[in-house]
C-alpha cells in the first residue's frame, strides 16, 4: 500500500549500471583469502573507525596536547623544575630598569635573594604561589650579553620608554633577537606618571600603535605600582612558552656561581666549577659542553650542591622574620651550603667520554702506490738527463741548492695558484697602485706649497687626522660600490689578459654543454683541507636517528631542574675573568659529532638595515645557534640543481647560500651574519638558518669572455677581441658560444695570428650583439675558521625611532 502523495517512478525511469570495483582488486582479494598485510592494517583500522570513534580519538589527542602544555607551565618555576628565568632588556636609554627591579622585589609574602656577583640580578621566591623566578638584567648596548641570555631565557621582559618606545640601539637589539629566535616575551612601560592624565592616555595610544609592526597582538603592561607588578608576574607565569629548536634538544645552563681552580702545570689553565640549573634535556657527564664564546670542553664530574633558591629555605638561628617579605643575601646561603655535604652525582668514564678531536690528521702516505719497476726507473733517469739544464750558480753552491735556482724566463712564466682563484684582483691591485701614486704626488705637492706659501688660517676639521682616515674609508667604499655595480651590469665578465695567454691564465677552467645537466664529479680535484674534515654517509638519516633517541630514549645524567656543579676541564682563566666582569656564562651540551669540523651551508637573506657591498671571502662574524665564530665564506645561488653558481657579492634581492668550514651543528639553527667596522662595532648584514652539512655541494665559479662581431654574414661572423693569438682560439674551439641576444654557435677556425676567429651561429647576428664564452671552475672555501670573536663596541644610541617613522608615514 503506497501512501498518498508519494512519488512513484514511471516506465521511463533511468536505470544505471552497478559500479564494478575492477578485476584487479577483486582478484587480489580472492588471492589474499581474507589475509591483510601488516603495513596496511593500521590505515584500514583508521578508515574503518566510526564517526563517534574518530571524534573520541580527536578529543583524546587534543586533551593530551593540552595536558602537555599545562604540565610544562606547572614545571617551569616550580619546586621540581628550574626557576623561571626572566631577562630584562631595556630598549631605551631612558627606560627605568632599576625602578622595574625595585617593584618586582616588593612582592608580598616573597623572599628575595640578591646576587652580589652579577649586577642587577636577583631571585624571587613565592612559597604561597609555589613559584620562583630568576631575574637578570641585560644592557641593550652589550650585544653578546643580550644574545647569550636570550639563548637560555624562558621569558624576555622588554622595558620601553613611555614616550618614545625604543631608540636606535633598541631597534638594532630587536632585529638581532628576532633573527636569532625570540622566546616568550612581555612589554612593560614604567614611568609616565608625571604627565597629565590626558597626555598620558594619548602617549599610551601612540605607543600601542607604534609597536603593532614589531609585536602584533602584544599587550602593554604599565609598571608603576605593586599591583601592576603582580599582574605582570602572573602573565609571565601563565603565558604559553615559545620553543627554540636549537636549545630544546640540548641541555643548557646559565651560570649562577663559578669557581676557578688553577692546574698543576700552569695557572692560566685549570678546572672551572660552574653551578646552575639544568634546562632543556638531561645532562650527561660523558658529553662535551660548549661555553658560548670560549669553545668546547670536557667534563670530569658532576656534583649536586644544595639548592640556593629552594622554596623552603633553611633559616639560620638568630635570624628574625619581622615581615612576610624577607631579603636574604648569598653570604647567608653560603654558610648553609657549607654545613651540608656536596653530593657526587657522577664521574666521567674515559671509555665512554666524547673526544675533543675536531679535525682529521691527514696521512700523506695513506694512498696506495706500487713500487716502480727497473724499466720505469731507467726511463725516469733518461727523462731527467734529457731535461737537465745548465744553470750558472755562485761558487760553492751545492747540487740541492742549484736545483732551486731557475732562469728569469721560467720565473716570469710561472703563476701562483692562489692568484688564479681571484680573477678580479688584478684590476683591483692596479687601481690601488694608481690611488697610492696619486696620494704620494698630492702629498709632495702639499709639501711644496707649504714651503712657498705663508701661514694661513685653516679650519679645525681639516687639521684633524681622523678626517683623512674617513676619506680613505670613503674611497675604499666607493670602489666597492663600483665593483658591485659592474658585477650587476656585466655579471661574471672578465677581460682577456694581453700579456698572458688565455689558455694558461684560464687553464683550471672548463667548458660545459649545459650548466644544469652536464655532469660534475663531486670527488674530483678536492683540496687538501678536505682531508681534515668529517663527512656523513647520510647526514639527514644521522640527524633523524639522534633526534629520535633524544625524544624516546632516557639518558642517564642530571635531570632538568637539578641544581648541579659541573667540573669543566682545561679551561683558560680568561673565562673566569669575563664572568667576574659581569658577563653571562652560558653552557650548552653538544650532541655527538658536533665538535668535528665539516662544510656548513647557511641559507641567508640580506638584512634591510644594511646596504653596504659585501664581497665573497671577506671575514664575517657568524652567530650560528649557540656558537659564534669568524670565517671567510663563499656566496652561491640557492637552487635545486646539483651545481650552484658562485656569487661575488651578497645580493640584496635574493636568498643566497653561505658556505664555510665550521664545526658540525644539527639543524634547525638560526644564523646571524655580522661585519666588523674599523671602530669595532658589529653591523648586522644578513640573517637566515642552517641549510645542511654537505661537503659535496658543488659551487661553480663562472667566467665570461666577451668578443665583438667584426664582419657579419648570414649565419657566420668574424669575432675579435675575445682572444689575441691563434693558439688560444684553437685551445677554446670545442667550447660553445652564446650571445646576449640568445644566439648559440661555435668556433669554426682562427683567422690570422691576432685572435680573430670565424664563428657559426644558429641565426644572423646583430651588429650591437656581444659574443660570450662561458668557462667554469669549482671553488672551495678558505680555512679561516676562528672561534674567538672580539667583543663589539656598544651601539651608539641616537634619537628615538618611533616618532620619526610616524612622521615619515604621515
Amino acid at each position: 500500500m503506497v501512501a498518498a502523495g508519494a512519488h512513484r517512478p514511471g516506465p521511463l525511469k533511468q536505470q544505471n549500471k552497478a559500479h564494478k570495483g575492477g578485476k584487479h582488486s577483486g582478484a587480489s582479494k580472492r588471492r589474499a583469502g581474507g589475509r591483510v598485510s601488516v603495513k596496511a592494517q593500521p590505515r584500514r583500522r583508521l578508515r574503518d573507525l566510526s564517526r563517534v570513534d574518530r571524534r573520541h580519538q580527536a578529543l583524546q589527542l587534543r586533551r593530551q596536547r593540552k595536558e602537555a602544555v599545562l604540565a610544562e607551565k606547572r614545571s617551569l618555576g616550580s619546586r621540581d623544575g628550574p626557576p623561571h628565568l626572566v631577562v630584562l632588556v631595556p630598549l631605551h636609554s631612558r627606560a627605568a630598569a632599576h625602578d622595574t627591579l625595585r617593584l618586582l622585589q616588593s612582592q608580598d609574602s616573597a623572599v628575595v635573594h640578591v646576587d652580589e656577583g652579577r649586577t642587577g640580578g636577583f631571585a624571587l621566591l613565592c612559597p604561597r604561589l609555589k613559584q620562583r623566578w630568576h631575574f637578570v638584567t641585560a644592557q641593550a648596548g652589550d650585544l653578546h650579553a643580550v644574545l647569550d641570555l636570550a639563548k637560555v631565557a624562558d621569558s624576555l621582559l622588554f622595558i620601553l620608554d613611555p614616550a618614545d618606545g625604543w631608540d636606535s640601539a633598541g631597534e638594532y637589539c630587536l632585529s638581532c633577537l628576532f633573527a636569532q629566535g625570540l622566546p616568550s616575551y612581555a612589554l612593560a612601560v614604567p614611568g609616565g606618571t608625571d604627565l597629565p592624565p590626558k597626555k598620558r592616555i594619548d602617549a599610551r595610544k601612540k605607543l600601542a600603535k607604534a609597536i603593532e609592526k614589531r609585536f602584533p597582538e602584544a599587550k602593554l603592561f604599565p609598571l608603576n605600582t605593586e599591583q601592576e607588578s603582580s599582574l605582570l608576574l602572573r602573565h609571565l607565569a601563565t603565558q604559553k612558552q615559545r620553543h627554540l629548536a636549537f636549545r630544546d634538544r640540548r641541555a643548557h645552563l646559565l651560570t649562577y656561581a663559578a669557581e676557578f681552580v688553577p692546574g698543576q702545570e700552569s695557572d692560566m689553565v685549570g678546572t672551572l666549577k660552574v653551578s646552575g640549573f639544568v634546562r632543556g634535556q638531561t645532562l650527561d657527564v660523558n658529553s662535551l659542553v660548549h661555553i658560548v664564546g670560549h669553545g668546547d670542553f670536557q667534563l670530569s664530574q658532576v656534583d649536586a650542591p644544595p639548592d640556593p633558591l629552594s622554596l623552603n629555605p633553611r633559616v639560620v638561628k638568630g635570624q628574625k622574620r619581622s615581615q612576610d617579605m624577607e631579603i636574604q643575601d648569598d653570604s647567608v646561603n653560603g654558610t648553609d651550603e657549607m654545613e651540608e655535604d656536596v653530593k657526587l652525582l657522577m664521574k666521567a668514564d674515559p671509555n665512554k667520554q666524547e673526544s675533543l678531536q675536531s679535525e682529521v690528521v691527514p696521512d700523506p702516505m695513506e694512498g696506495e702506490q706500487t713500487w716502480p719497476t727497473e724499466e720505469e726507473l731507467q726511463e725516469a733517469e733518461a727523462s731527467l738527463k734529457a731535461n737537465r739544464k745548465v744553470v750558472k750558480v755562485p761558487k760553492g753552491t751545492s747540487q740541492y741548492q742549484a736545483a732551486w735556482i731557475v732562469d728569469s724566463e721560467e720565473e716570469g712564466s710561472q703563476e701562483d695558484d692562489d692568484d688564479g682563484d681571484e680573477d678580479d684582483d688584478i684590476s683591483d691591485d692596479m687601481m690601488e697602485e694608481a690611488v697610492s701614486q696619486e696620494g704620494e704626488s698630492s702629498e709632495e705637492g702639499e709639501e711644496h706649497a707649504e714651503e712657498e706659501c705663508e701661514t694661513m688660517t685653516v679650519s679645525e676639521c681639516l687639521r684633524d687626522d681622523q678626517y683623512d682616515e674617513k676619506m680613505e674609508e670613503d674611497e675604499e667604499m666607493l670602489e666597492r660600490y663600483k665593483q658591485e655595480r659592474m658585477d650587476e651590469m656585466f655579471p661574471d665578465e672578465v677581460d682577456t689578459p694581453r700579456d698572458v695567454p688565455a689558455r694558461v691564465r684560464f687553464q683550471k677552467y672548463r667548458g660545459l654543454k649545459s650548466f644544469r645537466t652536464s655532469p660534475w664529479d663531486p670527488k674530483e680535484n678536492l683540496p687538501r683541507d678536505y682531508a681534515r674534515i668529517f663527512q656523513f654517509q647520510n647526514f639527514s638519516q644521522t640527524r633523524k636517528r639522534l633526534f629520535r633517541q633524544i625524544e624516546k630514549e632516557e639518558t642517564e645524567g642530571a635531570s632538568v631542574g637539578w641544581y648541579v656543579t659541573l667540573h669543566v676541564c682545561n679551561v683558560p682563566v680568561s673565562v673566569m675573568e669575563s664572568f667576574k666582569e659581569g658577563k653571562p656564562l652560558v653552557l650548552f651540551s653538544l650532541l655527538p659529532h658536533e665538535q668535528k669540523m665539516s662544510v656548513l651551508n647557511f641559507l641567508v637573506r640580506r638584512h634591510p638595515s644594511n646596504s653596504e657591498p659585501v664581497r665573497a671571502k671577506e671575514e664575517l662574524i657568524f652567530h650560528c645557534g649557540f656558537r659564534r665564530f669568524r670565517a671567510s665564506p663563499l656566496f652561491s645561488q640557492h637552487t635545486s640543481a646539483d651545481k650552484h653558481k658562485l656569487e661575488r657579492f651578497l645580493r640584496p634581492d635574493a636568498a643566497l647560500v653561505v658556505t664555510v668550514y665550521a664545526p658540525i651543528t644539527f639543524p634547525p639553527a638560526s644564523v646571524l651574519l655580522f661585519k666588523q667596522r674599523s671602530n669595532g662595532m658589529h653591523d648586522l648584514i644578513a640573517t637566515g638558518s642552517l641549510l645542511s652539512v654537505d661537503p659535496d655541494r658543488i659551487v661553480i665559479k663562472r667566467l665570461v669572455l666577451s668578443g665583438h662581431p667584426f664582419k657579419i654574414f648570414s649565419k657566420t661572423a668574424v669575432v675579435r677581441y675575445m682572444f689575441f693569438n691563434r693558439e688560444d682560439v684553437m685551445w677554446f674551439k670545442p667550447v660553445e658560444l652564446r650571445t646576449k641576444w640568445g644566439r648559440r654557435g661555435h668556433i669554426k677556425e682562427p683567422l690570422g695570428t691576432h685572435g680573430h676567429m670565424k664563428c657559426h651561429f644558429d641565426g644572423q647576428l646583430k651588429s650591437q650583439d656581444t659574443v660570450l664564452l662561458n668557462l667554469y671552475k669549482r671553488v672551495f672555501p678558505k680555512w679561516t675558521f676562528d672561534p674567538h670573536v672580539p667583543e663589539p663596541v656598544p651601539w651608539v644610541r641616537s634619537e628615538s625611532v618611533l616618532p620619526v617613522q610616524e612622521v615619515e608615514m604621515d
